[in-house]
């Protein structure tokens, strides 16, 4: 859930919504446009002073009256989804690796091996999700103040070798022990790079780029479970088991996209990447023109994106003030419970599997059928928020997809064929997803418990209510982002025309 345009301040500080100078949206416009937000030049004025202020790092590329084509903006983003979006795909790729493998490795009997149980492994995800949780605020603003394309390459290269080393796990403690670091390592990954993206992309892109971002999840998991087919069948290879194969290999996969990203990851449009820096400092990638469409496309969309260098750290004044800002709440709410249903089939999938009397192998190639429907689907979910310009609802529909296959799961007798378990839980894991808060994980790791094995009856019904209730939250969040919008309007009506010059034009999208 994002507004079309931030919210920015007025010159006396008040924020308005609805500005007299823009025109009304009619979904994607390319090429520059009259008038923009920029046209009057008092206000083109106002920001720029704002941008030198800030030592924003595109302000040298900032031009109000600059104009370019629909064609030379759509070849631009052609490009920016393949040097820019392509790359971050690759780094999500390496985190959703090694942090969801373990849900491959407890199919070669690493909790038997480890002398650990069903709920022992619980409390290992509760503890990952816990300091994955803790690390994304500090790793944030860590990231915020010495850059991501310093800061990502650093924690990539970090979880990569502690993945390896997990290799010397020998009991549930160091179990634990090395679920903790892993969290504290990849915590501020994510956020991280949505603020990246963010640096590149308009904010009427950015719901399909991340619908493409999230493509990692399902698509990693179904390489995952090809290599985890192949490394969990080497048990026994110089005494080592399959599981500990699996975390030392795909921990080295991480090393190498770790240094490649240092050399790959452009700070800003204007700052090049190392491998395509020139001796004199140039960019290899962009033309100076090119620096400019990219750079004034993107703060006539939102004028904010402007209002911080990339390398400034975050105030507690500013970080006080997102915590406060009571029409994020909705959102807050919604993602932390928005997507619980579905983790815990997620997460314990291969073990289900295993349970149900198939293989190793036969587990992890079984789990790819819902991985392959989820990538289509959360490309879809994607395209029809930004089609019909919908959150809300369109958000809800994940929940609605998963009623029908919970309420199935409880009703079919413990008699039932193991394939038409499996092709409910594959429908659940099949969903159309949008990315939860992740308090919520920390909550979905517990719900499954040893006691209600094999079929976990209790703990579904648990689940089939909380998916009702969830649709009549997204249904609340919308009508309440409504609400909002008339009041911004009516406030916007009873400024000042002086207020109205600097005001920039604000709705909340639901």
């Amino acid at each position: 859930m994002t507004s079309k345009t931030s919210e920015p301040s007025s010159s006396d500080g008040e924020v308005y919504a609805v500005g007299d100078e823009l025109p009304p949206s009619t979904g994607e416009v390319l090429g520059s446009i009259e008038p923009h937000v920029f046209s009057n030049p008092r206000r083109a004025s106002h920001w720029q002073q704002i941008y030198e202020n800030a030592a924003y790092e595109g302000r040298h590329r900032f031009d109000a009256s600059l104009t370019w084509s629909a064609d030379e903006e759509k070849r631009l983003r052609k490009r920016l989804d393949w040097r820019i979006m392509a790359w971050v795909w690759v780094m999500f790729s390496s985190l959703d690796l090694v942090r969801r493998n373990i849900n491959r490795a407890v199919s070669d009997n690493m909790l038997d091996d480890l002398g650990a149980s069903t709920n022992d492994y619980n409390t290992g995800n509760t503890i990952y999700l816990v300091t994955f949780l803790a690390a994304e605020l500090p790793g944030g603003l860590i990231s915020k103040k010495v850059g991501p394309f310093r800061y990502t390459p650093t924690i990539i290269i970090t979880w990569g070798v502690l993945s390896a080393l997990q290799v010397l796990m020998n009991s549930r403690a160091s179990f634990w022990a090395f679920r903790a670091l892993l969290g504290l390592v990849q915590g501020g990954f994510i956020p991280e790079m949505v603020l990246y993206l963010s640096y590149f992309y308009k904010n009427n892109e950015l719901p399909f780029k991340l619908s493409i971002f999230y493509t990692v999840i399902p698509v990693t998991q179904i390489h995952g479970a090809l290599l985890a087919a192949g490394f969990l069948e080497m048990r026994g290879v110089l005494g080592w088991a399959g599981w500990q194969w699996l975390f030392l290999i795909e921990g080295l996969i991480c090393v190498v996209i770790g240094l490649v990203s240092f050399f790959v990851m452009p700070p800003s449009v204007t700052e090049p990447a190392r491998a395509f820096r020139r001796p004199d400092g140039t960019n290899k990638w962009w033309t100076e023109r090119e620096e400019k469409i990219l750079v004034n496309r993107t703060l006539r969309d939102d004028p904010t994106k402007g209002d911080m260098n990339n390398r400034t750290a975050v105030t507690f004044k500013g970080l006080w003030g997102a915590l406060t800002n009571y029409d994020l709440w909705p959102i807050f709410i919604v993602g932390i419970f928005a997507w619980i249903p579905f983790q815990p089939t997620a997460n314990y999938l291969s073990l289900i599997l295993r349970e149900m009397g198939y293989s190793v192998f036969e587990s992890n190639m079984l789990t790819i059928p819902s991985y392959v429907i989820f990538a289509i689907n959360v490309v879809g979910l994607g395209w029809l928020s930004e089609r019909f310009n919908e959150r809300s609802i369109i958000g809800s529909l994940s929940n609605v997809w998963m009623l029908p296959f919970f309420i199935a799961l409880v009703s079919i007798p413990d008699t039932s064929s193991p394939w038409v378990r499996y092709v409910l839980i594959t429908g659940i894991n099949s969903i159309p997803y949008a990315h939860s808060i992740l308090i919520g994980s920390i909550i979905a790791a517990n719900i499954y418990r040893d006691e209600d094995r094999p079929h976990y009856y209790t703990a579904n019904r648990a689940l089939i209510g909380l998916c009702v209730a969830n649709i009549l939250l997204f249904i609340g969040m919308k009508f309440y982002y409504i609400w909002r919008n008339r009041v911004l309007a009516r406030r916007y009506a009873e400024a000042s025309e002086a207020e109205k010059q600097t005001a920039i034009d604000m709705r909340f999208a639901h």
